[in-house]
């Protein structure tokens, strides 16, 4: 004998989708301007170096990349960071990642720069053990 759908198991069951639907877009669309708002706040701020004769090497979406502006501070994503955060942060995207010292970790460093900022972001890439690091430049000018 067939059991009987109480009333409230045919409410859950026939709930309407357009909420949910609706909810997603948002976030969608929310993600989508943050991510471009990022993308626009570092360009402005960093110019890259010139490596013409360099290998041209794919950026890959799994890369933890690291910013370091003309006046030395280093950023991620856009967020100025001290030493001690960006070594939380690394070590943390060791662990979430499950590639351990063989993360990517990508340096885009201002033409302007000194050595001595690049050179504080790469001792906090050794402590946490990370030995293999790529550094961002440009093969020719964006107006060449």
């Amino acid at each position: 004998m067939a059991r009987r759908k109480t009333r409230r198991e045919e409410e859950v069951m026939n709930g309407s989708l357009i909420a949910m639907i609706d909810v997603v877009f948002q976030l969608i669309i929310f993600f989508v301007c943050t991510v471009s708002m990022q993308e626009k706040d570092t360009k402005g701020r960093i110019e890259l170096p010139k490596a013409p004769n360099g290998i041209p090497v794919t950026s890959n979406s799994d890369d933890f990349r690291i910013d370091v502006e003309k006046n030395g501070s280093v950023g991620l994503s856009g967020m100025p960071t001290t030493d001690a955060e960006l070594y939380d942060y690394v070590t943390k995207a060791m662990i979430q990642t499950g590639k351990g010292q063989e993360l990517n970790v990508v340096i885009r460093g201002d033409l302007s720069t000194k050595h001595k900022a690049i050179k504080k972001v790469m001792d906090v890439c050794s402590r946490a053990g990370i030995w293999k690091i790529k550094f961002v430049a440009v093969k020719k000018a964006v107006s060449d």
